[in-house]
C-alpha cells in the first residue's frame, strides 16, 4: 500500500502541471490515479528501480537559446558515445554557438553543436569528456539497426520536463504503452513538423517543454525512441506525445559523429540554389533583421520600413519569423536564405511569434528577373 500510494502521490502532484494543456491531459491524469487505487500495479506496473538507476546517468540536462518571447530555454538529451556524443532534438534551444550540458550528476559542462539533421529532428551536441555511461547505438552496417517496437509494448519514458532537473536531480519517469505506431498528420501551432516517418504515438504524457530529446525505453532498459517536439495533431486538433523511432535516427548519428554527414536539407538546398544569386532581400518586403551575429541568431524582426508590405501585412519590430511558407526558420541566417530563394510573383506566407501569440500573414512577392550568377574568376 505504501508503494501505491507513493505512486498515486508523485501522480496527483503532477497533475497540476498538465492542466496548462487543457481538460484532456488532467483528466488523463486523474484517470490515471484512478487506475491505480483501484487495479494498482496490474493496470500499470512500477518501472524497476534498478533500470532507471541504469538509465538515469545517460539522460543529460541542455540549457540554451530562450527565455525570450516565451520560448522556454531547456531540451533533454541523451549520452551516445562513452566521448560526450549527445542526442537531442533540433529545436530554438541550439539557436547559439555553445549550449549548457548537465550531467546526471551535476557536473557542467560547455557543449557544441556538432551537427543537425532538421529533416529529422534531430542534433548532436558534443562536450569533452570520456569515459561516459551512454547508449550504444552501433552502426547500421553491423547489422545492429534497432528493431521496431509492436503497439501494446509496455514502455518507460525519461525526460527533464519543466525543468525539474537543473543540477544532480533525475530527470522525470512516466510509464506508459505503445499505442500506434504511425506517420502523423502534425503541427506545432499552426503547421506542419519537420518529421515526415512513422513514428511511435505513446499513452503516457511526454509533450510537454523540456521533454524533447529524451528517451522512451522498454521496460528492461533498451532504448526505443527519441521524444519529439510539441505537435498537435492537425485533424483533431489535441496534443500528441509521441517518438521518433531510433532506427530512423541511428545512420544520421552515426555519421554527425564521425564527421561524414551531410545533411538532407542542405543537399536539397544546394541543387535548388546552384549557379544563382539570391533573387530577394529582406528589404524587398520591407523588413529589417537583426544583425546575423552567430551562425544561429533568432530570426527577430529589427525595424520595419514606412510605407513596405510588411507594414501593411501588420508585422512589427520584436516579432519573430518561425515560418516561411511551410519552412522551419531557426536562425536569421536561414530566413535570408529562404527570403533569397523565393520565385517572383505571387506571396509569401510568413508565421511569426509576437509575445505569446502566433500570427499568420502574406507579402506579396515583388516581380524581378533572376540573372545566372556569374563564373568565379
Amino acid at each position: 500500500m505504501k508503494h501505491h500510494a507513493l505512486h498515486l502521490q508523485k501522480l496527483l502532484q503532477s497533475s497540476a502541471w498538465f492542466s496548462r494543456n487543457g481538460i484532456f491531459r488532467s483528466g488523463l491524469a486523474w484517470l490515471m490515479s484512478i487506475c491505480f487505487l483501484l487495479g494498482g500495479p496490474q493496470l500499470l506496473p512500477a518501472a524497476d528501480d534498478e533500470m532507471i538507476a541504469e538509465v538515469q546517468p545517460k539522460l543529460v540536462k541542455i540549457f540554451g537559446a530562450g527565455g525570450l518571447r516565451n520560448l522556454y530555454s531547456y531540451n533533454t538529451g541523451f549520452l551516445i558515445s562513452s566521448e560526450g556524443h549527445i542526442a537531442t532534438i533540433w529545436n530554438h534551444v541550439l539557436d547559439q554557438n555553445t549550449v549548457t550540458v548537465i550531467l546526471h550528476d551535476g557536473r557542467r559542462y560547455e557543449g557544441k553543436v556538432l551537427g543537425a539533421e532538421p529533416g529529422l529532428d534531430l542534433a548532436i551536441v558534443k562536450i569533452e569528456e570520456t569515459q561516459l555511461e551512454h547508449f550504444d547505438i552501433g552502426a547500421p552496417s553491423s547489422g545492429s539497426t534497432f528493431p521496431l517496437a509492436a503497439p501494446g509494448t509496455r514502455i518507460v519514458a525519461f525526460s527533464n520536463m519543466f525543468k525539474v532537473a537543473t543540477g544532480d536531480e533525475p530527470v522525470s519517469v512516466i510509464q506508459g504503452v505503445i499505442a500506434a505506431r504511425t506517420k502523423l498528420p502534425t503541427r506545432r501551432g499552426a503547421y506542419e513538423s519537420s518529421f515526415p516517418g512513422e513514428v511511435y504515438v505513446i499513452d503516457a504524457i511526454t509533450n510537454n517543454p523540456g521533454a524533447g530529446g529524451g528517451i522512451v525505453t522498454t521496460v528492461d532498459g533498451r532504448l526505443l525512441g527519441m521524444i519529439g517536439k510539441e505537435v498537435k495533431n492537425a485533424d483533431l486538433n489535441t496534443w500528441v506525445n509521441y517518438a521518433i523511432p531510433i532506427s530512423h535516427l541511428q545512420q544520421a548519428m552515426t555519421e554527425i559523429m564521425t564527421g561524414n554527414f551531410r545533411s538532407s536539407k542542405n543537399a536539397d538546398d544546394e541543387k535548388k540554389t546552384a549557379g544563382q544569386v539570391p533573387l530577394f532581400h529582406s528589404t524587398d518586403f520591407g523588413i529589417v533583421m537583426l544583425p546575423n551575429v552567430v551562425p544561429r541568431t533568432p530570426a527577430y524582426v529589427d525595424r520595419i520600413l514606412p510605407g513596405s508590405a510588411a507594414e501593411v501585412a501588420g508585422l512589427k519590430p520584436n516579432d519573430l519569423i518561425l515560418f516561411v511558407g511551410d519552412e522551419l526558420v531557426q536562425s536569421c541566417g536561414e530566413f535570408l536564405d529562404q527570403i533569397g530563394r523565393l520565385e517572383s510573383g505571387g506571396k509569401v506566407k510568413l508565421i511569426v511569434r509576437r509575445e505569446n501569440v502566433l500570427i499568420t500573414t502574406e507579402l506579396p512577392i515583388p516581380r524581378k528577373s533572376r540573372s545566372p550568377a556569374k563564373p568565379l574568376r
